[in-house]
């Protein structure tokens, strides 16, 4: 539930904290590796040494008896999360840290949207409101017509879009079997759908290179454990705010180790996305349900 064990808000804002520099480094370690790889091979190696992670998971996917059913929601997850993660590594390679991480935040208000048609979710005025300041904070951030668009955040728009449908399967899955089995699930779909997107491509990669992808696995995971860890000690209420100080570390890495310019305009963007999705998790919180994923749910 989105009201877990809220008596531990300090622990809760730790572990996010900790949680957002795990995940700036994952997007450091992508932009300093550079495009040289493509997209689908660089996602592949990163979610084949993901593989290793699943060997505590064995026992419950043996244990999990899953239908037939099942297996097909877990394939189109994975094909779809697949797809955000190609997006992404394209998206963080030709643009900015700060525009990655800003628009992340999207995914769920992608959700919210995509729960009121598929899962039968009542959108009440407030929550459109919401819906709408976030998509608002998205124009914010493209200035479309004021300045030139790239390729990069055309993938970045459509990753959050897809991974708010992989989060919205997920959220189907797990009222059905045990998280550990949708999360083992996940890492091995998506490396299976990302193999015919790899393949056709490859380029035999450096060893500084599969380094590289080995510790974006190390700090991706590591992540979402502290995560975890976060929302066992406080509500997302508490935490979800605390997500906008990865912002503020993209922009500063951005501009300190990668030479990118401030864009006051991404960090304000940034932030109206992030207050309408803070909303809309309060008033699931009072309606004592979760439908929006925290923004770092739909990371790598």
């Amino acid at each position: 539930m989105a009201t877990a064990l809220p008596h531990r808000p300090v622990t809760g804002i730790f572990w996010m904290v900790v949680t957002g520099l795990l995940f700036i480094c994952v997007t450091a370690l992508v932009k300093h590796m550079g495009p040289r790889l493509p997209a689908a091979e660089a996602a592949f190696i990163r979610y084949g040494f993901g593989l290793v992670f699943l060997l505590p998971a064995i026992g419950a996917l043996r244990a999990a008896h899953l239908t037939r059913r099942q297996w097909s929601l877990f394939g189109l997850r994975g094909g779809l999360h697949g797809l955000g993660v190609i997006l992404w590594f394209y998206a963080m390679t030709r643009i900015s840290i700060a525009e990655v991480t800003a628009m992340n935040y999207l995914a769920p208000i992608y959700v919210t949207i995509g729960a009121a048609f598929f899962l039968g979710e009542k959108l009440a005025l407030r929550r459109i409101i919401a819906v709408l300041l976030g998509l608002l904070g998205a124009v914010i951030i493209l200035r479309p017509g004021f300045r030139e668009l790239t390729n990069g955040h055309f993938a970045m728009l459509i990753a959050a879009v897809v991974f708010g449908g992989a989060y919205l399967l997920a959220k189907v899955l797990t009222d059905e079997v045990k998280p550990s089995v949708v999360v083992a699930m996940m890492s091995l779909f998506v490396t299976l759908a990302l193999a015919p997107f790899a393949l056709p491509v490859w380029i035999t990669p450096t060893w500084q290179e599969v380094g590289i992808l080995a510790a974006v696995a190390c700090f991706a995971t590591a992540g979402h454990y502290t995560m975890t860890l976060a929302f066992a000690a406080a509500p997302l209420t508490v935490t979800q705010p605390i997500t906008f100080l990865q912002l503020v570390w993209a922009t500063a890495l951005g501009a300190l180790v990668f030479a990118e310019p401030i864009d006051v305009w991404v960090i304000f963007g940034g932030f109206v996305i992030l207050g309408s999705v803070t909303f809309i998790t309060w008033r699931e919180a009072m309606l004592n349900r979760q439908i929006t994923p925290a923004s770092p749910a739909t990371k790598l």
